[in-house]
């Protein structure tokens, strides 16, 4: 899910350098994104929410990008750590058998076991919109708050998004909140269609951009 820059986009802009973020960034770039996410519709219907809700925010986030993007080599922040763009490249998005079954005990620290079936199933449901022709898919992206509507968001996704136009390779992304909307539509992605997520799941966008 994306969670960008919910602020009002009336701010000044902040130039920042985007790089590619490394294995030593993990913790945190991990504890950014947990900051960005915690008031997420999705990130909050899958963690429970107790007295560990922020822990379990923090937890999901270290898998989305410890274990499902960064081993692929394209997760974008900052030298500050002031957000992130987190993406697997064309064919890397889709999690064999195994590879779901290993993130189940980890599901299990966000969601506890009772709540397993429900968020997982959500989740397929999710997966099952999932474009297969191949695509960049931007699995998350998050601005630290105080610096949302600055224009981060789209600077961190900028790398992708030009190689995506240089090698004439689609996008995809989910939102998880209508007033990110824009900025993804400013940097060219188009809304392909509205999911209810099942099991009391909050509505996402989905989102294609072709090559520009």
């Amino acid at each position: 899910m994306t969670q960008a820059e919910t602020a009002p986009r009336n701010r000044e802009k902040l130039q920042v350098e985007v790089r590619k973020a490394t294995t030593a960034d993990a913790p945190a770039l991990t504890a950014t994104m947990a900051r960005a996410f915690d008031d997420d519709p999705v990130i909050n219907w899958a963690a429970a929410q107790d007295k560990h809700r922020a822990r379990r925010v923090y937890d999901m986030m270290g898998m989305g990008l410890n274990r499902l993007t960064m081993p692929f080599g394209e997760v974008y922040t900052t030298d500050e750590f002031q957000g992130g763009a987190c993406w697997t490249p064309p064919g890397k998005w889709k999690l064999g058998m195994l590879q779901q079954l290993m993130l189940v005990p980890s599901m299990a620290k966000v969601a506890t076991w009772r709540r397993i079936p429900a968020v997982m199933g959500g989740m397929n449901a999710i997966e099952k919109k999932h474009p297969h022709e191949p695509h960049y898919y931007l699995l998350a992206l998050g601005v630290e708050p105080a610096l949302q509507g600055r224009s981060l968001g789209s600077q961190l996704m900028a790398p992708i998004l030009a190689r995506c136009d240089a090698e004439g390779v689609p996008a995809y992304l989910e939102s998880s909140k209508e007033i990110n909307v824009p900025l993804y539509e400013r940097n060219g992605f188009r809304v392909t269609k509205e999911l209810v997520v099942p099991s009391g799941g909050p509505k996402i966008w989905l989102m294609w951009r072709k090559p520009q």
